[in-house]
C-alpha cells in the first residue's frame, strides 16, 4: 500500500490529468526557453492552487492533536513527489 502523500499526489493527478499534463508541457518548455515565462505563471497559478488544496487535505487531520509534528514532514514528502513531476513548480509566480 502506498504512503497516504503517494496516494493524494497520484489522486491529484488523475482528477486533474488534463490541466497537469497541459502545465507539464508548459513547464518543459519554460526548462528549455524562458519565453514561455508568462504562460507558465498563468497555468501555474492554477496548478498550484490545486496543489495547496490537497496539501491542505493531507495535513488537516494531521494539524489535531499529538501528531502536529508529523504534518510538516508529510508535507515535505508531497512537495517532494510534486517536484520529481514539475521540477521547477516553485518558480511559479517568481519575476
Amino acid at each position: 500500500m502506498a504512503a497516504k502523500y503517494r496516494q493524494l499526489f497520484l489522486e491529484m493527478i488523475e482528477e486533474n490529468r488534463d490541466l497537469f499534463l497541459d502545465f507539464k508541457e508548459v513547464h518543459d518548455k519554460f526548462v528549455e526557453d524562458e519565453t514561455f515565462k508568462n504562460e507558465f505563471n498563468e497555468k501555474g497559478a492554477k496548478v498550484v492552487e490545486i496543489i495547496r488544496d490537497y496539501e491542505r487535505k493531507l495535513t488537516s487531520q494531521q494539524d489535531k492533536g499529538q501528531y502536529s509534528k508529523f504534518s510538516t514532514g508529510l508535507s515535505d514528502r508531497f512537495w517532494d513527489q510534486i517536484r520529481a513531476f514539475l521540477p521547477r513548480i516553485e518558480f511559479v509566480g517568481v519575476k
